[in-house]
């Protein structure tokens, strides 16, 4: 059977092992299949890519817009493996997904564009698939509006040339994209239920998400949410794949 592998780019611990729980189920893959590489622990060359079906990038506090004096080296060295994996992406065709930080990037390695003029709370937010979208293997045949979990404060504001635009939302016009045969780039989280989300919250009171003094009020909102269409969108990659 083919084999996964999800790269998280998250330094919290304590946020790591669920957010490789809740791909794991989103994607319906037993762990003997869904391999977890922790890019601020080892590099990519860790692994071999040829390896796998398919990779899967967690989000990150990370913000890619941040000043290059000022990010952490393990920052920069994860920014620098993440961009090597997206040139292999498109380059062997080998179906790759980014979530969140990761789409920026992808958009900054394609010549895109990333910034700060379109953030959103951690909150749920209505997801509109393009004419594209409606096309695309990933997302044909799904509601063309469905609601999915965000949180971030940076987001892709010039899609890169050659880029296929798949979902948008009224806050934040590049939600999906897809690039070369099978890489695509979510600034949604698809993995997270929104009790998965809610938790999260917790560990992220303090990076400037939303008042960490709205901790109560903003895990509420979020664990009474109805999100499942996302999740769908990471079995369907799963299938794609070849799994």
């Amino acid at each position: 059977m083919s084999r996964f592998l999800l790269l998280s780019a998250r330094p919290e611990v304590e946020a790591v092992g669920p957010e490789y729980e809740s791909f794991r189920r989103a994607t319906g893959l037993p762990a003997d299949r869904l391999d977890h590489l922790r890019l601020d622990v080892d590099p990519l060359s860790a692994v071999d890519l040829g390896d796998y079906a398919g990779v899967m990038v967690g989000g990150s506090p990370y913000n890619v817009t941040t000043p290059e004096t000022g990010k952490h080296p393990v920052q920069r060295r994860v920014e620098g493996d993440l961009e090597r994996l997206a040139r292999h992406g498109i380059a062997h065709d080998l179906p790759v997904m980014l979530t969140c930080y990761g789409i920026g990037v992808l958009t900054r390695v394609l010549g895109g564009a990333t910034g700060t003029e379109h953030p959103e709370p951690a909150a749920p937010v209505e997801i509109a698939l393009t004419a594209a979208g409606r096309l695309d293997p990933l997302t044909r045949g799904l509601p063309d509006r469905f609601d999915a979990l965000v949180a971030h404060k940076e987001s892709t504001s010039r899609l890169p040339e050659g880029a296929s635009l798949l979902a948008s939302s009224a806050t934040c016009p590049v939600q999906l994209y897809r690039v070369g045969a099978a890489v695509y780039a979510t600034q949604f989280h698809p993995e997270v239920t929104p009790a998965d989300f809610a938790a999260r919250a917790l560990v992220y009171r303090h990076h400037g998400y939303f008042p960490a003094s709205e901790l109560v009020a903003v895990q509420r909102r979020l664990a009474e949410a109805s999100v499942t269409v996302p999740q769908q969108i990471l079995r369907r990659f799963v299938e794609l794949a070849g799994a």
